[in-house]
């Protein structure tokens, strides 16, 4: 049985300060973006619970401590931060590969690295669900898997391989840095008939997307803060082609979107195919980095997915307003992100007998 180090306690507390109590980070975040609020949101964000964060970890998820391989594998995350490195060197789309694995796997039931696992006896995975099948990243894994066992075999879970490798990509791609607590599980099934029912698509309107979020225990506010992750990496065509040539059957491209947007995605998916059939929010040019560009691009109606532009049909459009008004924005931004990730990477902890340490992601415990 893998225990975790005595001093967790302690370890956990510091983990604690990093985030902030309840008292102190609801009065420095009020205090932050404030001023970034335009009219709409007089009296403090309409009593709907947005304007603050739903989750303050002040108690420690269940079975999750930090620092949880210090003495069973001392160098199990600096194996994941160094084998990231070289993977981002090699290729950054790794990077947005595997933030959209990591959320594609949480989302589900927790963290437990079940959208890893191939089909079981027979059983469809969730890699096989209509909203995995564009993922990509698990060669990624599993190269850290390998170099893991290596180290220290049957030690460290895939479960927390994915929500450490997700939070090194970000900070290889420009992201914050944000705590990491481990102990997780590995789950010994897949969850294939929940994704379709769980994973928004990316033709969602803003109340799907917020209800999808809500379900979870997500605000208004950490759902735009996260779906700041899609600054990174890029988008298929035929996730979005639709919305120029043919919006909900009119014949017309999807009026939401800016004019010279349209051309520029006709441009890229109309082509030869010589040219990579996708695009990005670019920060100017070819430029790919994590950051609240995003939010300025959904503002000026240039919107990749539908999904994103939504959040500017409605009472979300606040928080793309706050998040794009210039530095402070970005701060306010880059805060959030990283405090509603810890809310993510802490829902439903799969830890104990429950589950397992798998050798290989992708197959049950052998």
């Amino acid at each position: 049985m893998r225990r975790p180090d005595p001093a967790t306690g302690l370890r956990f507390a510091a983990v604690s300060l990093i985030l902030c109590t309840a008292n102190i980070c609801a009065v420095a975040r009020r205090s932050s973006y404030a001023l970034l609020l335009d009219d709409e949101e007089d009296g403090g964000g309409g009593g709907d619970g947005s304007a603050s964060f739903s989750f303050f970890p002040q108690t420690q998820p269940r079975g999750l401590v930090y620092g949880f391989y210090d003495e069973s594998c001392p160098d199990a995350e600096g194996i994941v931060s160094s084998t990231m490195r070289e993977l981002y060197l090699a290729n950054p789309n790794v990077a947005a590969a595997l933030v959209r694995l990591f959320f594609h796997d949480c989302f589900i039931h927790g963290c437990d690295a079940s959208v890893l696992l191939d089909r079981i006896n027979g059983d469809k995975s969730e890699r096989e669900a209509a909203p995995n099948q564009s993922l990509r990243g698990f060669g990624a894994v599993d190269k850290i898997k390998a170099r893991l066992e290596a180290a220290c075999p049957r030690t460290v879970s895939c479960a927390d391989i994915l929500v450490l490798a997700a939070r090194d990509s970000l900070v290889l791609a420009g992201g914050p840095s944000y705590p990491v607590l481990t102990g997780r599980s590995d789950s010994a099934r897949a969850f294939y008939d929940e994704v379709g029912a769980r994973i928004p698509s990316p033709n969602a309107t803003y109340t799907v997307t917020l209800d999808a979020f809500a379900r979870r225990g997500f605000t208004e506010r950490e759902t735009v803060a996260l779906l700041g992750a899609h600054s990174i990496g890029k988008v298929h065509c035929r996730f979005f082609k639709d919305r120029i040539d043919n919006f909900a059957g009119t014949g017309e491209p999807d009026d939401t979107i800016d004019a010279d947007m349209v051309e520029e995605m006709r441009a890229v998916c109309d082509g030869d195919g010589a040219a990579p059939m996708e695009m990005g929010y670019y920060r100017q040019g070819r430029e790919v980095g994590f950051g609240a560009h995003y939010y300025a691009k959904l503002l000026g109606g240039r919107g990749i997915l539908r999904s994103d532009q939504q959040l500017t049909a409605g009472s979300t459009v606040r928080w793309v307003r706050v998040y794009a008004a210039g530095e402070r924005g970005e701060e306010v931004f880059r805060e959030d992100f990283a405090h509603a990730m810890v809310k993510l990477a802490a829902l439903e902890p799969l830890t104990g007998s429950p589950g397992h340490v798998r050798i290989r992601c992708s197959k049950p415990v052998e």
